[in-house]
């Protein structure tokens, strides 16, 4: 029986959908995002002297071979793959791969849907092993050193005991403080920076990438799924923001740096001191981030602009106030819009987030959400398909408010999923076409788009390169490729 190595893990990005059809995904032409969560689990466990590598296949398609590749010649003891809901069976098709390569490999899964779905996992899927709950990267190192063995004394694991039962030993009693982690270990993806894009338009320069300063969420949305981070929020320092910026400029040259956090702006401190390092000390270097009205003003946007900041994307939801007090809080339609216009008075592009088919959507709110975006000076929004994943608030009753259709393959912001009572999926479809084409065809967004020949190079290369895939996504608002 082969030995395997107890120190050694393959960490498995999943794509979530057949590999003949990425070539064409428009999503993922638009965005291939670095999967920052396994990155900064390998550099971690690297840290604790594992070996680790990470194979990402929405950067690379077709990694099946690769997997193959790693498994034969290093004979991991462990794989473990992050999941979506829409990646979910993806990413047990690939542990299937993996057990018929190395049977007694142990497989473990994380990421939002496993830990919303808990016990079931294991319960419905026996080629899975363990389920870590949560941040990953001390439960995976404890069980890494155990070698799986002493899982029920280890918090924030799903194992099976003796009897086949499937056990969870509870939630961490701590999070982990951010700024004592490793630096994400880039280096581990292939291809890293290049293979890796922003949204066209949304950034100045290349090479660009995606980073994370902060986990979770201070507020409760209906919507947003909870399972990972809970109700904490933790943040990395102004200190430790700069030197991150540092290291990724130095190491790999990048030039525009895109902050995936939900919150970038809670903490007006932090983001005090970090924009007057970027001022003191210049890095040449421009970057995105996503913030919320309450935590936003005049001066602070200035700041923010003079240290590089290039573009401000908002959750607007919905333009109907009386559905959006139903789904989060401190809703005020008219304060969301006076700082978007101070956003635009401090010269930041600005970028705004809405979701079509809340419970409670009509045909009317979708009418007054229209109204409300075109009144605003946005220069560029994300319309998602609402999807109402396991680990969110809303799921619980979710089947009470309007039709559901859970095929976890299509849950991912891209489908009707759900259809809200009164609603029918064509009438959605045909609205949310409408919202889409009414936005590009208004000539202050057409002459914002042609600034980007020169604001945005790249991205209009990008777009001219595909434009035939984007004039046909244009039509449909389908992801090519699935027939």
């Amino acid at each position: 029986m082969t030995t395997l190595n107890a120190k050694n893990i393959l960490l498995v990005h999943p794509l979530g959908y057949r590999t003949e059809a990425a070539g064409r995904d428009i999503s993922r032409m638009a965005n291939i995002m670095p999967p920052l969560g396994l990155a900064s689990i390998a550099a971690f466990l690297k840290k604790q002297g594992n070996d680790t590598a990470i194979i990402d296949y929405y950067a690379r398609p077709d990694s099946d071979r690769f997997v193959r590749d790693y498994l034969l010649t290093e004979e991991p003891a462990f794989i473990g793959v992050s999941c979506t809901t829409s990646s979910f069976l993806d990413a047990v098709r690939i542990i299937k791969i993996a057990k018929s390569i190395l049977p007694n490999i142990q497989a473990v899964l994380g990421g939002p849907h496993v830990s919303a779905m808990k016990e079931q996992v294991l319960e419905d899927f026996p080629v899975i092993d363990f389920v870590v709950v949560g941040e990953g990267e001390q439960t995976l190192a404890e069980l890494m050193e155990c070698g799986g063995k002493e899982a029920a004394l280890i918090q924030g694991v799903i194992y099976r005991d003796a009897g086949g039962d499937a056990c969870f030993t509870g939630y961490r009693d701590k999070g982990i403080v951010l700024d004592t982690l490793p630096f994400p270990a880039y280096e581990e993806l292939e291809g890293y920076p290049e293979a890796y894009r922003l949204p066209i338009f949304n950034y100045p320069k290349v090479p660009n990438t995606s980073c994370i300063s902060s986990r979770g969420c201070p507020y409760a949305c209906s919507y947003c799924d909870r399972s990972v981070f809970r109700r904490s929020f933790r943040y990395n320092s102004a200190e430790y923001m700069y030197r991150h910026l540092c290291y990724l400029k130095e190491r790999f040259g990048i030039r525009h740096i895109n902050f995936y956090d939900d919150q970038f702006t809670f903490n007006r401190k932090r983001i005090d001191e970090f924009t007057q390092m970027l001022l003191d000390s210049p890095l040449e270097m421009s970057f995105n981030c996503a913030v919320r009205a309450e935590h936003i003003d005049l001066d602070l946007l200035r700041q923010m602009k003079a240290a590089g900041c290039w573009m401000i994307s908002l959750g607007i939801e919905t333009g109907d106030e009386s559905l959006l007090a139903q789904h989060r809080q401190h809703v005020n339609l008219q304060v969301l819009a006076d700082k978007i216009r101070l956003i635009k008075q401090a010269g930041i592009r600005t970028k705004g987030l809405l979701m079509m088919g809340l419970p409670g959507e009509t045909e009317d709110s979708i009418k007054k959400s229209m109204d409300y975006v075109f009144s605003l000076p946005i220069d560029d929004f994300n319309l998602a398909k609402f999807t109402p994943f396991p680990g969110s608030p809303i799921y619980q009753n979710i089947h009470e408010l309007g039709e559901f259709d859970e095929d976890w393959e299509k849950m991912d912001c891209m489908h009707f999923q759900f259809i809200p009572k009164g609603m029918t999926k064509e009438q959605m479809e045909e609205l949310f076409q409408k919202f889409y084409k009414t936005h590009f065809m208004r000539p202050k967004v057409l002459l914002g788009y042609a600034a980007m020949a020169w604001r945005s190079p790249d991205s209009w290369l990008r777009f001219l390169e595909n434009m035939g895939d984007f004039l046909r996504f244009a039509r449909s608002n389908k992801r090519l490729g699935e027939g």
